[in-house]
């Protein structure tokens, strides 16, 4: 479990009397089976959470648990629901940052003498490697207005289209792999707005008005739950087995490796949203073949000979 997972689970057991595992997992971005994995571990650790099964089951947490939320300032207990999201990222929403008295007042107790604290072991830097400073939108300008919760009308910028102005009905703000996303119902449909792609945007008059029942982490897990492992289009390849750990850096979940083979490469597939996709297998030069389908090697071929002819 991550400490900003187990935070989540202790204020929310701690400022209701009861909830449920489906609403936990909603709060938490993760999936129900997480969430009894992460409960039990909180039982194992000797916090009096109870669960009970059945038409009239619920989570809640007995008195005596380690987490004496109302102990918390409201900004300490902002900073702590703030789940997931390093130091500069806190300071782009406006929230400032909260010094170890926060985890000294929830936990109660300082770890014994011959432990290292876990904040001493644990740095959180989630700006993408080699990343210019994002620009569009600011998360701190974008803020005040979410937590009013207004609609907003945000003109949008995509590559290679016209920009456009856009009615949605903002759930908040999502941060992935080093950037922002504004997280919303479109005509009632979900939506995932690249913050740097939003030139303006202006409040409008009327509330927000979200489909029922949804709540940002679920809607957001929704929307992301396929970004790293969805593709209609699988290429089958061969690679050269020394070449493996770097494809799997640069590839990442959509690659799928079969056994080593007796004259050093290694069957593969890559799992690929549109066959523009086998571009990235140009980087493995001769030490990769592609095998199929088809329309993927005669991609490759044609990429490969205007990479040709340019440096003729």
């Amino acid at each position: 479990m991550t400490p900003d997972r187990f935070f989540s689970l202790l204020l929310a057991l701690r400022s209701r009397p009861e909830t449920t595992v489906a609403a936990l997992a909603a709060e938490t971005g993760v999936s129900d089976r997480t969430v009894m994995r992460d409960l039990r571990w909180l039982q194992d650790a000797g916090f009096p959470v109870l669960m009970r099964r059945g038409r009239y089951g619920g989570v809640s947490m007995l008195p005596g648990g380690g987490l004496d939320s109302g102990r918390l300032t409201p900004g300490e207990r902002e900073h702590l629901a703030l789940t997931g999201l390093d130091v500069d990222q806190r300071e782009r929403l406006g929230v400032a940052q909260v010094s170890g008295r926060a985890l000294r007042k929830v936990t109660g107790a300082r770890p014994p003498d011959d432990l290292i604290a876990v904040g001493d072991l644990v740095v959180s830097d989630n700006r993408p490697w080699f990343g210019p400073e994002p620009a569009g939108t600011s998360p701190g300008a974008l803020i005040g207005d979410l937590r009013r919760g207004m609609r907003l009308r945000v003109r949008y910028e995509r590559e290679g289209e016209e920009a456009r102005w856009r009615t949605v009905d903002p759930y908040g703000l999502l941060a992935k792999g080093g950037r922002w996303y504004l997280v919303a119902d479109e005509e009632g449909r979900p939506r995932l707005l690249n913050l740097q792609r939003i030139a303006r945007w202006e409040p409008l008059r009327t509330a927000r008005r979200l489909r029922e029942g949804a709540a940002l982490a679920a809607v957001a897990a929704e929307l992301t739950s396929g970004w790293e492992s969805a593709g209609d289009l699988e290429v089958r390849l061969r690679i050269q087995e020394y070449q493996v750990g770097r494809a799997r850096r640069i590839l990442g979940s959509r690659l799928s490796m079969g056994g080593p083979e007796a004259d050093g490469w290694r069957s593969a597939v890559l799992r690929c949203r549109v066959l523009e996709d086998v571009r990235q297998l140009l980087a493995f030069g001769n030490t990769a073949t592609v095998l199929g389908p088809p329309e993927a090697v005669a991609r490759v071929q044609e990429l490969a000979r205007e990479i040709l002819d340019h440096y003729r």
